[in-house]
């Protein structure tokens, strides 16, 4: 009993410690853009007020409507794990004769469909509201059950074979289960990386070849002069569902290259290749590469905490399980994961900004036209209502590429270096 009080009183602890400072970063975060008004110093002459206005209105409701998931993510997570349904679900299936691999796969599949469940009304609000009230949102009811539907399809398809082979392993791999099961999902991740753009994105959106033209004939021989190897310039239908723009790799090796067709009607022929050569710094500066080693490590070190628990009785009846399983294990990790390692999302930002620093010295390299990387770069900041004004606590904290205002005197530094 000392042992399982023990458990419960480091998690909570934890648990407390992340949500409080989860919570305070919100609410910094929220106080800094309903006080800020109007436009930066740097930014005068390039935001319009009404812009600006915009930007905040979107900023807190994005904020707020992130404060109530996050309220509502910690009450669930909570009741799942004392409430005793965990356990009750595990009795529930066992009485239908379910066991082994069997259990396994179902008790988790169970668990996918109702956090997923749980989700749906907060996606509904965020797509059918909140970005239709900004102008964003293009999708269809129809359209989203269609996504929801395949996804759900897809993850089958995948996720439970996956999950029967990870049960083999961990069953009957020995001692050294957990170095063979991080083997086989080190191999399943990297051939998701191929998958993805081939076998899973053409399921949601149509990919055409870049027209014949001027943007095609400076994309193109932007990647020559780089020595960029790829399968291909494509156009994706993303105006289907949202305005937003962007563009991106899709694959590991020779990557396809991917623009939104919203980012082709909006952009100069400058400005799209700027955001192309920055892409491309991504791939020569080996960025991908780097992300998957972390995520590996991170993976590996996973798996050795998970083989000294996954024995280990208290572990479990500290959530009211009377005996240890492979699913329950599975699902209190998922569970009380989060709560050990959110103190490592500051040093994710920092590294993806650091990345992202340098992509944008690349492309000032590469593409010479700093001018038109500052402006795409302000376009997509304008046209999506990026935040202006933002706590520097809760970007060093959240956010993945540099606040707009730092990023652009960074360019101007490359420029003239």
């Amino acid at each position: 009993m000392a042992a399982e009080r023990l458990v419960r009183s480091i998690f909570l602890s934890f648990f407390a410690l992340q949500l409080a400072v989860e919570a305070g970063l919100l609410a910094l975060h929220l106080h800094r853009a309903s006080h800020s008004r109007g436009v930066p110093a740097p930014l005068e002459g390039h935001v319009d007020s009404a812009t600006a206005e915009r930007s905040r209105a979107y900023t807190l409701a994005r904020g707020r409507l992130a404060l109530v998931s996050m309220v509502g993510s910690a009450a669930a997570t909570l009741v799942a794990l004392f409430s005793g349904v965990l356990p009750w679900l595990d009795r529930a299936l066992s009485g239908l004769g379910l066991k082994g691999a069997n259990l396994f796969v179902a008790f988790l599949a169970v668990l996918g469909l109702a956090s997923a469940a749980a989700a749906t009304p907060l996606s509904l609000y965020a797509t059918f509201v909140l970005e239709a009230r900004f102008g964003f949102n293009r999708m269809t009811p129809r359209l989203w059950i269609a996504d929801r539907l395949k996804s759900l399809a897809i993850s089958a398809l995948i996720g439970i074979p996956l999950l029967y082979a990870s049960y083999a392993l961990v069953r009957f791999g020995g001692a050294l289960w957990w170095i063979w099961l991080f083997g086989f999902l080190a191999v399943f991740e990297v051939a998701m990386l191929w998958a993805f753009p081939v076998l899973i994105m053409p399921r949601f959106n149509r990919f055409e070849p870049l027209p014949a033209g001027p943007l095609r004939e400076r994309l193109s021989s932007l990647s020559r002069e780089a020595g960029f190897r790829n399968r291909g310039l494509f156009v994706m239908d993303a105006s289907r569902r949202s305005t937003h723009s962007n563009a991106l790799f899709a694959g590991l090796f020779r990557p396809r290259i991917i623009l939104f067709d919203t980012l082709v009607a909006k952009m100069s022929i400058d400005e799209a290749a700027s955001v192309l050569a920055h892409e491309i710094g991504h791939f020569r500066r080996h960025h991908l590469q780097r992300m998957l080693a972390v995520s590996l490590s991170s993976l590996f070190a996973v798996l050795a905490v998970v083989s000294r628990l996954l024995p280990w009785p208290p572990f479990y009846a500290a959530f009211g399980f009377p005996v240890p399983s492979f699913h329950a294990a599975a699902a209190l990790l998922a569970l009380c994961g989060g709560a050990f390692v959110f103190w490592l999302t500051p040093l994710s930002s920092y590294f993806s900004r650091r990345h992202e620093y340098e992509a944008d010295r690349y492309a000032v390299r590469l593409a010479r036209a700093p001018a038109a990387l500052k402006s795409a770069l302000l376009r997509l900041s304008t046209e999506s209502l990026g935040n202006l004004h933002p706590h520097p606590w809760y970007s060093a904290w959240h956010y993945s590429h540099p606040v707009l205002v730092e990023r652009l005197r960074a360019i101007e530094r490359a420029a003239t270096t």
